[in-house]
């Protein structure tokens, strides 16, 4: 299926300084911004920026991010499932994980997050697919936030929920081994019944949970 990409661009401003948020970023530009150093919780920053190029190359993949000149300060990122994960079995077109957000420590409470996010889902660009996110609590900076797990969970749910994504059941075996992981979906608008039902099947190996 033909990927359509519709680069958008905002800027807002705090402590006197001008935050842009774009995205989808192709990756020619996005190999000339530098990143931030705080922007850690994956890889070293300087691989995390490797790997967001690679995505961006991706027909598939979408990069949004928030920058301040030149330092990419945030960032969300939209692909396939990885081949090694449960979500490829069923080999879905129609079917993009919102695999990572993060923002540094020093922008996190200026509602950039909800910003990426809000920009990935403009223009109705997202509704040709089931968009899905897996949230595990071992990913979560509960140190850096001061949140506990729950209130963690809490604050994530509701940001996700800012473009309509929604807790999905599942019995995948890394969602269930902790009480606050969870599944998140949003199912775009043209998304036909077929890739509805296969997403069910990919969902729940166990046909009779479903």
């Amino acid at each position: 299926m033909e990927h359509m990409k519709q680069h958008n661009v905002h800027s807002f401003r705090r402590n006197g300084r001008e935050i842009v948020v774009e995205g989808p970023v192709p990756a020619y530009l996005l190999q000339s911004y530098e990143m931030h150093p705080d922007l850690d919780a994956f890889r070293r920053p300087t691989e995390q920026h490797e790997a967001l190029v690679e995505i961006a190359a991706l027909d598939e993949g979408r990069i949004i991010l928030a920058r301040v000149d030149q330092t990419i300060i945030g960032y969300v990122t939209f692909h396939y499932p990885d081949e090694m994960e449960r979500w490829s079995e069923g080999n879905m077109k129609d079917l993009i994980e919102l695999g990572a957000i993060e923002v540094a420590d020093e922008f996190r409470s200026y509602g950039i997050g909800r910003t990426l996010i809000r920009t990935a889902f403009e223009n109705d660009q997202m509704e040709n697919y089931i968009v899905f996110t897996t949230e595990y609590y071992w990913h979560w900076d509960l140190k850096g936030s001061g949140l506990s797990v729950w209130d963690y969970r809490k604050m994530m749910e509701k940001l996700m929920k800012t473009v309509q994504m929604e807790w999905y059941a599942t019995d995948d075996p890394e969602i269930c081994a902790h009480p606050a992981n969870c599944l998140m979906v949003r199912i775009g608008k043209n998304v036909p019944l077929s890739s509805k039902e296969q997403f069910d099947k990919v969902r729940f190996r166990q046909r009779y949970m479903y």
